[in-house]
């Protein structure tokens, strides 16, 4: 039910990923539900971090569980996607959570309790990975519109669609190209490429070509612009300033910093290190959310302190090490956690180095360490970057 519902956003959510029952998570959502609000739930050890949570308390017999996950994605109406906010006075968290596109994971409960001598049911939800993060007082968008599957990452790059969904989700593939040309095109399987259907562009055939360039330059192959230093938007026709401060956000007691400059990824590298940090490091999808979100703010901006380059990815602190045969942290630490977008990583020894790539969602691409990208620094309390 959750996927179906998932499938029914709007606008068309690009990189909703299927939802997969999990029992661990059923097991913490009954512990939850056994309490029913009567303490506060201190959640015993698991293999989970940033669990999120959806309940609702209603009277027994009034609605089913089906019936309650209705209600929480009817609080979509009162979201306004365009703002990232939901309505005044109206609540929306439990609508953001059910369709957290990187919540790949559903656990739920009910149990029946007492409450002021009168019989109540309580439903639980506990997701993997939890949303509803916030940057800067802003929550971060739950998803990214587009056509759907167009931004699944390299390890959900198959597409779901069954008869009731309206769009599809992002899951493990299961055809052997490992991708889904959507509904203005048609999947060679052979060459495993998309033959796009007249006036549709793009990898996936998700781009629609009626694009004109204000202060900038057609680029034929995305349909898209090119824009001039100091413009922004669709079209190259607004305005906009690249916004530097000394700490741009805060995640989980860490500093990121984004520079307005360009560097090689070594230079990048030394710059982080004169100001007392380390390039950034992403060790789950919390960061990885949220930086995307922030980044993706970013795109229309291309004021850069040098103005002869033109970049949009960003490089973190992440190499890949031929002797090793394997990426690592500029700390030594092995990654736990990877986010390479569709087909990445495709240059080990070649490409050593690992950008937020902006046509990807801002997942990963290894590059040249050569090229001259805009970067982000980290400087926190984390024992591990000490």
């Amino acid at each position: 039910h959750h996927n179906r519902l998932r499938s029914r956003v709007k606008p068309m959510a690009a990189n909703m990923q299927k939802m997969d029952w999990n029992e661990e998570l059923a097991t913490l959502a009954k512990e939850r539900a056994t309490l029913c609000h009567k303490e506060p739930f201190l959640q015993h050890s698991s293999s989970f971090s940033h669990i999120g949570w959806n309940t609702h308390l209603s009277v027994v017999g009034a609605a089913s569980f089906s019936d309650i996950i209705d209600f929480w994605f009817e609080e979509g109406k009162d979201f306004l996607y365009s703002s990232g906010r939901c309505k005044e006075n109206a609540t929306c968290q439990h609508y953001t959570q059910l369709v957290w596109a990187t919540s790949s994971q559903v656990g739920c409960a009910n149990q029946q309790c007492w409450r002021n001598g009168e019989l109540w049911e309580i439903f639980v939800c506990a997701y993997y990975p939890g949303g509803n993060w916030e940057v800067n007082g802003q929550l971060v968008m739950p998803y990214k519109s587009g056509l759907y599957c167009s931004l699944c990452t390299s390890s959900m790059s198959g597409c779901l669609r069954l008869w009731d969904h309206v769009g599809g989700l992002c899951e493990i593939p299961k055809n052997p190209c490992r991708m889904n040309c959507g509904e203005h095109g048609h999947l060679n399987i052979s060459s495993c490429k998309c033959k796009c259907d007249l006036g549709f562009t793009g990898r996936f055939c998700q781009v629609r070509c009626n694009v004109q360039c204000v202060h900038g330059h057609f680029k034929e192959e995305g349909c898209s612009c090119l824009c001039a230093v100091g413009y922004g938007g669709a079209e190259c026709a607004e305005k906009v300033k690249f916004p530097f401060q000394s700490c741009d956000l805060i995640i989980d007691g860490n500093c990121f910093m984004v520079s307005s400059d360009v560097e090689t990824y070594y230079g990048a590298k030394s710059h982080c290190q004169e100001q007392g940090g380390i390039l950034a490091q992403i060790h789950n999808q919390k960061v990885q959310d949220i930086l995307a979100f922030y980044l993706s703010q970013l795109e229309t901006s291309n004021e850069l302190t040098r103005n002869d380059f033109e970049t949009e990815n960003f490089w973190i602190g992440l190499t890949y090490k031929p002797p090793k045969d394997s990426f690592r942290w500029d700390t030594g630490e092995i990654p736990k956690y990877f986010s390479f977008a569709f087909g990445q990583p495709d240059n080990q020894g070649f490409g050593n180095c690992v950008e937020l790539q902006a046509s990807s969602g801002f997942n990963w691409n290894d590059q040249r360490c050569k090229t001259l990208n805009r970067y982000i620094c980290q400087h926190g309390m984390d024992e591990n970057l000490d």
